[in-house]
């Protein structure tokens, strides 16, 4: 995993685009692992920047399709997925003849995105008032 976050750092830093590390290695950390735990290798990690937008595709060797789900409080994981779509513009699941590409798209040109409501994923009580 460290891998996948060191090769992100180095292309976003040759792309000027340091306002997006943090969001993508949280987008690239949770479908590496997803590639990793549930899908077979080889695990290919891609980013494309384009017209004010930055795609992240982690490409693994199982066509089996991902299950976005929402998390108990007790659950340990399951939150991955949920995680990706509040990060991104859009994402979702390409399929070929025998392996899937999970994407995420981040736009580049509107700021960063508004995390606030991630801590809904990590089932973290309201501490507004503390």
């Amino acid at each position: 995993m460290g891998t996948a976050r060191r090769l992100v750092d180095r292309q976003l830093a040759a792309w000027n685009l340091d306002e997006a590390v943090y969001t993508t290695e949280l987008v690239v950390s949770e479908l590496v692992t997803n590639a990793i735990r549930y899908g077979k290798g080889p695990v290919r990690l891609r980013l494309i920047r384009d017209r004010g937008r930055l795609l992240t595709e982690v490409t693994d060797a199982n066509s089996a399709s991902p299950h976005l789900r929402r998390a108990r409080e007790n659950d340990e994981g399951g939150r991955g997925l949920f995680i990706v779509m509040r990060l991104s513009t859009h994402w979702g699941v390409r399929h070929s003849r025998h392996a899937k590409t999970i994407w995420s798209e981040q736009r580049l040109d509107g700021g960063p995105p508004d995390t606030s409501d991630l801590l809904d994923a990590f089932d973290v009580p309201d501490t507004a008032g503390l």
